[in-house]
């Protein structure tokens, strides 16, 4: 009865290994179904653990919650901000209708204060100036709206800072960045205020009027304020989306303590070191208070921001009933249990004694937060690295004792086997940068911006294709090997461990804490030949494979995960690199990292189906079908509101003196920065675009392109920009210096003191001439200290007093020969909220861009004088 039982049991095997097997192969038809259950497990389970949130409470669930955060409350706080319209530092809606909207809500919140604690509320109005991007950034009068949360009756020292902003750019209402944030504090105060709960020590809720100019209102808090040097630890909250989970990406620095806090206490995780590391080394072309709260505050804390929906960010489709009420409940759960810890945390009374180094964290699928020191990160991919080595070794002498071949022999294949899958690497590398390079020069990047699954197609499936076909090749030639195909691929998955193991332990010497990742992947590969070996499942031509499947699901479904979030947040900001950088060519090499990351044990196993080459290159069928749909509408990058394309257009007015004072030269234009690179898509739809030249010429004959330049990101782009003449434009107040007083303080060093009136947004331009140099004055320090290479670039604006900026200059020429001009100063105003100076001219030009396009207009003025 035994045997026939043993016979039926050994007839099943039998029946199901001739249903998926032939020749040591799995059967062709089976690699749809291969391929289809990673897919499925990507969307299945990565994308909506990537996009949860929690559900919202409405008011009248608030009678069973009394401590809870109210998403809809926060809702309506954003609606009454917005209701502004745009918020310009220096506009009405900044200074008066924001304040207004604050102080309305703050007076309910008292109205509700509980017998715990006590609010003081101060508007601080200040000046001020400091170093942004190698520029002076000056501001005057700019507001802060500052709330102070204490325990009742605490004479604590120790506070902990909340911080949004509620100006906004002058695109659009600002609903995402930052008055979601900004309602979302508003709330927080709220629930804080009334709860039975107290806090240890205070909370100092700080929302800054003047982020956008940029980060002015932060700098006049954490220099000027009298509550300043008593917090200890920060909390930052920005956007660069509107809505989606608020992402922690930049923490400390050098204070773990507020990772430990973080974990404790946090509802919805979602944090990246990765993230941090690329914020840190300029990825993402974006800048938050975070750091001038570090720089010159010296205030250790977390920063994080909403990243979803990129594409409406600082446009004027940014709105409120747009953003999810989700989001609100997701970061108010968060942000109420993150200030009742760091505020009872017994690190915040001296937070100089926890100063520890960095960190390494980042959440799994949203459901809890990983985290260690960087020392324990070090020790922790060493080790791992080490043991998937020695596993690799292992495996290969077992490989060789199995086969009857010799080590040597083994070893042998083993060194071919790396080399090719190097090459495949490679191979896979130059696909995706070769298809870039192509889809820039056809004219048809950015393909993938509004329809993303294109990217698989476009750039995913060369890199697979390249990873693949090598080693396939390597097979096919050497079919004759002793070695059975099933060892044959163990050996390249091995090879290809080993690979992300000396990556691994390259990276952890760089000081790179994102290896993490490598090392994830070499941890739980390991595993899976742990098993194998122990099971001595190693040695049979397929059935190793199921605990090789089995073991990579959590690590893919982890940067599946992982991964989707950064594409989520990184391909709306490619619309706004400027148009000098191929963005194909970024997405490219992102993919391959991230197919390496996400596939590299995946993508090997296709040499185990009959057919693979032809399985192989399918892939490739598949990107031919991707650029043909890239040629079709269905591949034009931008759609209207939802995936738009970005200009900035000025109807600027350059007037430009000579040494006595008399205009040299003077025209009027609409000066345009192009915001991505298909500036051609407006060429034969908007008024005049085709008479549109460059700048570069200008940048040869004027200081600075003798444009009016809004910032020091417009700086670096400038000869990117383009110039079409035009009716001249209505200018209000102009920019204007008046010399007070010039004054010869020895036969080589003259004195100028100066007043400079205008619009509440300004440049100031000084190119020293004839051998003439600044030696000092009354702006900002840094630039002469620091030996700054001239022209020099100030950036002025004010808030709610708009009196004259007296400043003074002292230059020095060796030759002492005063007869000839001593240095140009070029002024450029920006009416950058002041609609009512449209003209005709200027409104029909804006309405001949396609629907599609977002254009941020306003009027500007450049003038130069010598003296």
């Amino acid at each position: 009865m035994c045997s026939e039982a043993q016979d039926k049991v050994a007839k099943q095997a039998n029946c199901c290994e001739r249903a998926f097997i032939s020749r040591e192969k799995i059967k062709w038809y089976w690699a749809p179904g291969f391929i289809l259950f990673w897919l499925l497990i990507y969307c299945a389970i990565s994308i909506p653990a990537a996009n949860h949130l929690p559900r919202p409470l409405s008011i009248k669930d608030e009678a069973k919650n009394p401590e809870r955060f109210i998403a809809e409350r926060a809702e309506l706080n954003l609606q009454r901000l917005v209701a502004l319209g745009p918020r310009v530092v220096g506009s009405r809606e900044n200074e008066m209708g924001s304040v207004q909207v604050i102080t309305s809500t703050m007076q309910k919140v008292r109205a509700e204060l509980g017998s715990v604690h006590d609010i003081e509320v101060d508007v601080q109005v200040a000046s001020g100036s400091y170093i942004h991007w190698e520029a002076v950034n000056m501001y005057q009068s700019i507001q802060n709206f500052v709330v102070k949360i204490s325990p009742k009756g605490s004479n604590s020292t120790t506070y902990v800072l909340i911080n949004s902003h509620y100006d906004s750019v002058p695109a659009g209402p600002g609903a995402g960045d930052d008055g979601s944030m900004v309602a979302v504090m508003l709330e927080t105060l709220r629930v804080l205020a009334k709860s039975k709960y107290a806090l240890k020590h205070p909370a100092v809720f700080l929302f800054n009027g003047a982020e956008e100019n940029p980060l002015q209102a932060s700098h006049a808090f954490i220099t000027q304020h009298k509550w300043a040097k008593n917090c200890k630890a920060l909390i930052n909250l920005d956007s660069a989306g509107n809505g989606g989970r608020e992402i922690l990406f930049q923490s400390g620095p050098n204070h773990p303590w507020l990772m430990k806090s973080y974990r404790r206490a946090i509802k919805h995780p979602y944090a990246s070191t990765m993230a941090e590391e690329m914020f840190q080394h300029n990825f993402i072309p974006s800048d938050t208070d975070f750091r001038v709260f570090r720089d010159h505050g010296a205030v250790p804390g977390l920063d994080m921001a909403y990243q979803h929906n990129g594409y409406v960010y600082h446009t004027r489709f940014d709105r409120a009933e747009i953003f999810p009420r989700g989001s609100f409940q997701n970061t108010g759960d968060n942000l109420l249990a993150l200030i009742r810890e760091i505020s009872s945390a017994p690190e915040l009374e001296d937070t100089s004694k926890h100063a520890e180094g960095h960190t390494v964290y980042y959440d799994v699928m949203g459901w809890f937060l990983v985290f260690y020191t960087e020392t324990e990160g070090i020790i922790l991919n060493v080790v791992v690295a080490i043991g998937a080595i020695v596993a690799c070794v292992v495996a290969i002498m077992l490989m060789a004792k199995n086969s009857g071949l010799k080590l040597g022999q083994v070893l042998k294949r083993t060194l071919h086997t790396f080399g090719m899958l190097i090459l495949g690497v490679i191979a896979g590398l130059a696909l995706p940068i070769i298809i870039a390079v192509f889809m820039d020069l056809v004219h048809l990047p950015l393909s993938w911006f509004t329809q993303n699954w294109l990217i698989l197609g476009l750039y995913f499936c060369p890199f697979f294709f390249g990873l693949a076909i090598v080693p396939a090749l390597y097979f096919h030639y050497t079919s004759t090997d002793r070695l059975p195909i099933g060892q044959r691929v163990q050996l390249l998955l091995h090879c290809h461990c080993l690979f992300l193991a000396l990556l691994t332990l390259v990276l952890t010497i760089c000081s790179i804490r994102s290896a993490f990742v490598f090392m994830l992947t070499c941890l739980f590969y390991t595993v899976g030949v742990v098993f194998n070996l122990s099971t001595s499942l190693h040695s049979r031509n397929v059935a190793w494979i199921i605990p090789h499947i089995v073991c990579y699901v959590p690590p893919f479904v982890f940067f599946a995960y992982f991964s989707h979030g950064f594409l989520a947040t990184f391909i709306p900001m490619l619309g706004r690199f400027g148009d000098s950088a191929n963005p194909d060519l970024i997405i490219a090499v992102f993919s391959a990292a991230v197919g390496l990351l996400v596939a590299g044990f995946i993508v090997p196993m296709l040499h185990m189906f009959r057919k693979s080459k032809t399985i192989i290159c399918a892939l490739l069928g598949i990107t031919l079908v991707c650029i043909i749909i890239a040629v079709t509408p269905l591949g034009f990058p931008y759609r209207p509101e939802t995936s738009v394309q970005r200009f900035a257009v000025l109807h600027a007015q350059r007037t430009f003196h000579d040494a006595n004072n008399n205009v040299r030269r003077s025209e009027s234009g609409y000066f345009i920065m192009p915001q991505d690179r298909r500036t051609y898509s407006v060429k034969n739809k908007v008024i005049n675009m085709t008479l549109a030249r460059s700048v570069k010429d200008e940048c040869k004959k004027e200081t600075l392109c003798g444009f009016p330049l809004y910032n020091m990101r417009w700086h670096k782009t400038r000869e990117r920009g383009l110039w079409i003449p035009a009716s001249a434009p209505v200018l209000s107040q102009l920019p204007v210096v008046k010399v007070v007083s010039k004054k010869q303080l020895t036969a080589n060093k003259m004195r100028f003191e100066m007043e400079l009136s205008g619009p509440d947004h300004m440049g100031i331009v000084i190119q020293p001439l004839n051998g003439a140099r600044v030696v000092g004055w009354s702006i900002h320090q840094a630039p002469l200290r620091l030996n700054y290479k001239p022209p020099y670039y100030i950036y002025f604006s004010y808030g709610v007093n708009g009196d004259a900026l007296k400043f003074w200059l002292e230059l020095e020429k060796p030759n002492g020969n005063w007869t000839t001009s001593t240095f140009e100063l070029g002024l450029h105003g920006h009416w950058i909220h002041h609609k009512e100076l449209h003209t005709a001219d200027f409104k029909k030009f804006l309405d001949s861009f396609p629907s599609y396009v977002d254009a941020t207009p306003w009027p500007a003025s450049y003038e130069t004088w010598l003296y």
